[in-house]
C-alpha cells in the first residue's frame, strides 16, 4: 500500500472499549511493520466518550461532520450502549453514508447491530457475542445469524464476536491486505497465542463445556486436554481419577454434560483443525497425532462433526479463504 489506508472507527456511549483498542493496535503495530494505516476516531460528538467500563477515550470526529472522503475500512464497535445507539439517526446515517464509499464494512461485537440499522445486512451472513445471537435473529430476520465463528466475512462486510475476536477481525483484515507473513508477525509483536482462523468456535472445548466440579474429575479432565493424543480410555482416565470406572462415567457426565469418550472425541477434533489450519503436515499424520489412529477416521469424524472433509477444511481456513 503506497498511501496510508484510513481506518475508521465508529464508538458511542456506552462501547466496549477492546472493541475499539484491540483493533485499533493490530493496525498500528502492521503500520509498524510494513503496512500503512491511518486510524481515526469517529463518535455522536468530538472529544471525550465513556466506555461501558467508564474508559474516557477522544474521539477524533463528530458524525455531524461530513464522512470523510478516502475511508478504505469501517469498523463499528460494539458495547452495551449499542441499543440506544442504534436509535441515533444521525449516527446511522453517517455508518451507512461511510459504508458506500468504504471498500470494506467491519463489526465488531454487537456492533453489528448498527450495521444492521443502517441497512448494510440484509440477506448477509454474519456473526456476533454469542449473548446476542436470539436478539440479532429475532429483531433482524433479513439476516442470516450465525454466531458459532469467531468472525465471518461476507462480500466486503466483515463481523466478529465479542471482545477479543476484533483482534482477529482485524488480524484478518491485515492478512487481506499485507498477507499471512505480516499478520504472523502482527500476532507475535502482540503476544497473541496464534491468529485464530474465522471458523474457529466462540468458545474452545474447555470454555464451552461445563467446568468440573470436583478433583477427579478435574484431573481426568487436564489429562485430556495435556496431551490429545494419548489412550484416553475410560480404564486410563479412572486411573488418572482415581475412580472406579462406573463412578467415573457417572460423575463425568453428570459434571460436564456428556460422557468421558464424547469430551475426548472433541478436544481431539478441536486440536486436529489448529494443525490443519496452521501448518501443512500431512492429514495421516495428523490423524494419527491426535488420536484417530487413520487419516479415514479422522474424515469420518470430521464430516459426523463439522460436515466437511478435513483436505477440505485446510483448502478453505489455513488462508484467507473465510
Amino acid at each position: 500500500m503506497t498511501q496510508p489506508s484510513r481506518i475508521a472507527f465508529v464508538i458511542f456511549d456506552g462501547f466496549q472499549p477492546l472493541d475499539l483498542v484491540g483493533p485499533y493496535e493490530v493496525f498500528q503495530y502492521a503500520t509498524g511493520l510494513g503496512g500503512a494505516y491511518l486510524c481515526e476516531v469517529v463518535a455522536p460528538r468530538s472529544g471525550g466518550v465513556r466506555s461501558n467500563s467508564g474508559l474516557l477515550v477522544h474521539a477524533d470526529r463528530s458524525v455531524t461532520d461530513p464522512a470523510p472522503d478516502g475511508v478504505d475500512t469501517l469498523v463499528v464497535a460494539g458495547g452495551k450502549g449499542v441499543d440506544q445507539a442504534r436509535g441515533d439517526a444521525t449516527l446511522v446515517g453517517w455508518i451507512a453514508e461511510a459504508a458506500a464509499g468504504a471498500r470494506r464494512v467491519a463489526s465488531v461485537c454487537s456492533g453489528v447491530f448498527l450495521l444492521a440499522a443502517a441497512g448494510l445486512l440484509d440477506g448477509r451472513r454474519v456473526t456476533t457475542h454469542w449473548a446476542r445471537e436470539r436478539q440479532l435473529t429475532e429483531e433482524h430476520p433479513e439476516i442470516h445469524a450465525d454466531c458459532a465463528p469467531i468472525f465471518i466475512r461476507d462480500g466486503h462486510v466483515w463481523t466478529s464476536a465479542g471482545v477479543t475476536a476484533g483482534m482477529d477481525l482485524a488480524l484478518a483484515l491485515v492478512e487481506d491486505d499485507l498477507g499471512r507473513d505480516v499478520a504472523h508477525a502482527v500476532a507475535r509483536e502482540l503476544v497473541l497465542f496464534l491468529r485464530r482462523p474465522g471458523n474457529q468456535a466462540q468458545f474452545s472445548v474447555a470454555m464451552a463445556a461445563r467446568q468440573p466440579a470436583s478433583d477427579p474429575v478435574r484431573a481426568a479432565v487436564s489429562a485430556i486436554h495435556a496431551d490429545p493424543g494419548a489412550r484416553h480410555t475410560i480404564t486410563d482416565l479412572a486411573t488418572h481419577a482415581a475412580l472406579s470406572q462406573r463412578h467415573l462415567q457417572r460423575r463425568f457426565t453428570a459434571e460436564l454434560g456428556v460422557p468421558p469418550a464424547a469430551y475426548v472425541e472433541q478436544v481431539r477434533v478441536e486440536a486436529a483443525q489448529r494443525s490443519l489450519a496452521e501448518g501443512d503436515e500431512p492429514v495421516e499424520s495428523i490423524a494419527r497425532r491426535h488420536g484417530f489412529a487413520t487419516a479415514e477416521t479422522l474424515r469420518r469424524t470430521f464430516h459426523r462433526r463439522l460436515g466437511v472433509a478435513p483436505s477440505d477444511y485446510r483448502a478453505r481456513f489455513r488462508s484467507t479463504n473465510y
